[in-house]
């Protein structure tokens, strides 16, 4: 066993063993990397529209009711949206 190791087909078969295996760790390393970068930026996106969403709920809540009646498009008369 040992002497076919040392053999020139025994090297050559050992090199395209190691060759496999460090490419395979690097397509591996190369997905997980990936993986983590787009969960990160998918995660900053939503902090993104939360943060976004907490302006717009501040926003409303400070209109009275005929501003927020014109935001909406409406036409406050009489006290009342129409």
């Amino acid at each position: 066993m040992l002497s076919f190791l040392t053999s020139s087909v025994g090297l050559r078969l050992a090199g395209i063993v190691g060759v496999t295996l460090v490419a395979a760790w690097a397509i591996n390393a190369a997905y997980q990397a990936g993986r983590t970068a787009e969960r990160t930026a998918i995660l900053n996106r939503s902090v993104e529209i939360l943060r976004e969403r907490n302006h717009v709920d501040d926003e409303v809540r400070n209109l009275d009711d005929a501003s927020l009646c014109d935001a909406l498009g409406g036409v406050f008369a009489n006290g009342s949206c129409q």
